[in-house]
């Protein structure tokens, strides 16, 4: 199993806190404190050299000196004494360790060869080691009762686990937790990750019958190809599935360094951690607020079977707030049935509104609520109901409350409520979650919670495919590759449509002339009209300088185009160096797309589809993938752009050939995944000819990498 053993970090027996602190204010007293309130169930072992007891609790003066077994221990001594702690960790078969204190590679070189050197030790020993420079952990779980941090107090007892990169912003949510009546199984926060990381405990966290839903603060990923395959597993593949929501910070790229290619200037470390999310069927959230208004919804509710929702409210306003939410957030208003319609119509007012959304008016009590909640839930084509309730005078707020929560006890549908307010509704918001109904102040909040739902039951329920794998000439390419002269970090033209088509890409017919008289030979073998363009590696642009000439119909007109190209080069940049003319035949009928690939140096080969020719950059209009990818992702990025419509056909043209796009994307994934040398890859345009009749690479561009 490539995952570190979490037993003793979460369910120790027995704990030594090394540096513990009779000192009220410092993170050696908070930590004992917390343990001590929390009502760990284990033995605690204070250890500090300066003291004989802290808080009643005898105190040893080094690990040495403990006279028991310790499974875990918690290491708030200054960063250079932390090597020594960790072998006498070791020495005493102590199996976890949590390492708070500060100063390590967050500090510099010095730092980081200080955590190094405790890194070593720790795996010399076989110790799992949480952090170093973390707020430590919190287990819940009645049984344990652990709360090994310096965090203030213990959150209540929940099915949520939180995993942290910043033990700030853990504080932080867990004040925030207390004020919303929201608790946690675990909570975790992961410093440093010099030992263990995400993929640790999010595989911990699977098999934890405490936890239902899993929260991640990240401001990187370890190891980002484990991450997908673990998350998809977790969340859709295995048994168990368990929803991941993350919060993702540092959105913006910043210091990339890319070659100039589109595809270097289109993958950003944003887009592809939204790549990476989508892969493993993580869902991505843009706040704090956000984590917890859909975890509460998850935790709570069963999944809907689709994307049909139903509104019962009290007030038109409210109402018309909820439906356009769930029309922007791509969920659909449930056309009720005539039978719900008929039983609607004889339980409410005739001044009821008994379409979708139900406005059971403003002078409604529970029973309307009930009356109405009960009819709607029962029809086959409502996947979910989200309750609005405005707080009037007449309203009865706790009545109400309990129509709801009755309806969710006796029905396995998704019910959201939206009290809208906070000092009125107080009462029955409290009541509804305390009995497991997701409460949201607004209706904005309660769509988005119930779309992300609906996002995921997308994910779980999806098509599952194969990764597709090709007859290829492996070892040709590699040869071609390793050998190819470099011009800019770009290999030759020809040899990157000899790379292509060694994965089995289509291209568009070519030659390769260094005269007028070769370029006419070579038109001749492909068939005319034909396209010339100038192979230099001092010529980026190569229309600037006239170095392309279009739609050659003739032996005539290629000599003439040939004589064009050389004296317009020859006038504009004359110290270009001129390895000859790439002789293409010229395809006008295709829709142009971008194919690309990056290497990512933290998740290896990136795939990019989109919109191809010369506006690729300026309406970046693609999708990301990590490679390999499956045959349903293959589809997924092409039906992902915002331009897919004109893939399909508009104003009488016929559909392009998708299929065609596909089979492009699943060969280069393979040859991303097979050949490491290559650093970035353009395929610009791809040209797309209609439905059945495939698509021809017809310009490339590749990039290899320094393996040096």
């Amino acid at each position: 199993m490539p995952y570190k053993n979490l037993q003793p970090i979460f369910n120790p027996r027995s704990i030594a806190v090394i540096g513990a602190s009779r000192t009220p204010g410092s993170v050696g007293y908070a930590v004992m404190d917390n343990l001590i309130n929390a009502g760990f169930t284990g033995v605690v072992y204070p250890v500090n050299p300066k003291t004989r007891a802290i808080r009643g609790v005898r105190s040893y003066p080094s690990m040495l000196d403990v006279p028991d077994e310790v499974d875990l221990a918690v290491v708030i001594v200054p960063a250079p004494a932390v090597p020594n702690v960790v072998g006498q960790l070791g020495e005493r078969g102590v199996k976890g360790a949590v390492i708070i204190s500060a100063g390590f590679k967050e500090t510099g070189a010095a730092g980081a060869k200080l955590e190094a050197d405790t890194v070593a030790i720790a795996h010399q020993y076989n110790i799992a080691l949480v952090g170093p420079n973390c707020l430590g952990v919190i287990n819940t779980d009645p049984e344990v009762r652990l709360n090994a941090s310096f965090a203030k107090g213990t959150p209540a007892a929940g099915n949520i686990a939180f995993i942290s990169q910043s033990g700030a912003l853990a504080t932080a949510v867990l004040d925030y937790a207390k004020g919303q009546d929201f608790g946690f199984s675990k909570v975790v926060s992961l410093g440093n990750k010099a030992d263990v990381n995400e993929n640790d405990f999010l595989y911990h966290l699977w098999h934890d019958p405490d936890t239902r839903v899993i929260l991640l603060y990240l401001e990187d990923l370890a190891d980002g190809g484990e991450f997908i395959k673990l998350c998809r597993e977790m969340t859709g593949e295995g048994s168990n599935r368990k929803p991941i929501l993350a919060l993702k910070s540092g959105r913006t790229p910043q210091g990339a360094k890319a070659v100039s290619s589109h595809t270097g200037a289109l993958a950003g470390s944003d887009e592809v951690y939204e790549a990476v999310f989508m892969q493993g069927g993580v869902l991505r959230v843009e706040t704090v607020e956000n984590l917890f208004q859909y975890a509460t919804a998850f935790a709570n509710q069963p999944l809907p079977r689709g994307r049909r929702v139903a509104v019962v409210t009290n007030a038109g306003g409210p109402g018309i707030m909820t439906t356009d939410a769930i029309i922007r957030r791509g969920l659909e208003m449930a056309t009720l049935s005539d039978s719900t319609r008929e039983a609607l119509k004889a339980t409410l007012p005739p001044a009821a509104a008994i379409g979708n959304p139900v406005d059971v008016l403003g002078d409604a009590h529970e029973d309307r609520y009930r009356q109405a909640i009960e009819a709607v839930i029962q029809d086959p084509n409502v996947d979910g109901i989200i309750v609005v309730l405005t707080p009037q005078a007449m309203t009865k707020i706790t009545e109400t409350a309990r129509a709801v929560i009755d309806a969710d006890e006796e029905n396995d549908k998704t019910i959201l409520a939206t009290f809208m307010g906070v000092v009125d509704v107080s009462e029955g918001v409290h009541m509804l979650r305390a009995h497991h109904v997701p409460t949201y102040a607004f209706p904005e909040d309660a769509v988005r919670s119930f779309a992300a739902m609906a996002r995921y039951t997308d994910w779980v329920s999806r098509p599952r495919t194969r990764y597709r794998t090709y007859e290829v000439d492996k070892g040709g390419v590699a040869q071609l590759l390793a050998t190819a002269p470099q011009a800019h970090g770009f290999i030759p033209t020809p040899t990157a449509f000899k790379v292509l088509e060694g994965y089995g890409l289509p291209t568009v017919p070519w030659g390769l002339a260094h005269s007028a008289d070769e370029a006419v030979q070579a038109a001749s073998n492909i068939g005319y009209p034909v396209v010339l363009k100038i192979m230099s590696p001092d010529i980026i642009h190569k229309f600037d300088v006239g170095g392309i000439q279009l739609n050659l119909s003739s032996a005539d007109e290629v000599r003439q185009g040939y004589e064009t190209m050389m004296r317009s080069i020859a006038a504009k940049q004359p110290d270009a160096r001129l390895e000859g003319v790439f002789v293409q035949k010229m395809i006008s009928r295709g829709r142009e797309v971008l194919l690309g690939m990056k290497h990512d140096p933290q998740f290896g080969p990136v795939l990019v589809f989109g919109l191809g020719g010369i506006y690729v950059e300026l309406l970046k209009d693609v999708t990301f993938r990590v490679a390999p990818i499956r045959e349903y992702s293959a589809r997924h990025m092409i039906q992902g752009i915002r331009t897919y419509k004109l893939l399909e056909g508009v104003r009488g043209e016929p559909p392009a050939d998708v299929e065609a796009i596909a089979d492009s994307i699943l060969r280069l994934s393979q040859l991303a995944v097979e050949q490491p040398l290559i650093a970035e890859l353009d395929i610009n345009p791809l040209l797309v000819m209609a439905e059945g009749q495939g698509a021809f690479v017809a310009d490339a561009r590749i990039a290899v990498r320094d393996m040096a």
